[in-house]
């Protein structure tokens, strides 16, 4: 089980999630982040086949707000309106990882 982030910082001047473990800090761009949303809008549910259209993702898009969900996850709104997506700390960290190659 991954371990929840130490912090979460929004910057939507920068376009950006600054995200931190104990071990690791990486600054992921928002365009990727709201492109790897894994819901059932975004992907389908049966064949895992992208249904968002990542060209269609604003290069200017914004977190409206971020919402804890348990101890394993976090709930982005996004200036797109979308807001069904969870982002597991799993998932979060190996945006991460990608981010900081």
């Amino acid at each position: 089980m991954t371990p929840t982030p130490t912090s979460l910082e929004a910057a939507n001047e920068q376009g950006t999630l600054a995200v931190a473990w104990p071990d690791l800090e990486a600054t992921i761009r928002l365009p990727d982040l709201r492109g790897a949303c894994a819901c059932a809008q975004c992907v389908d549910e049966w064949t895992g086949k992208q249904l968002l259209d990542r060209s269609a993702i604003p290069r200017n898009i914004e977190i409206r707000s971020m919402e804890l969900v348990g101890n394993y996850a976090v709930r982005i709104r996004w200036s797109d309106g979308h807001e069904s997506g969870l982002f597991t700390w799993e998932k979060l960290r190996t945006l991460a990882e990608e981010a900081a190659d």
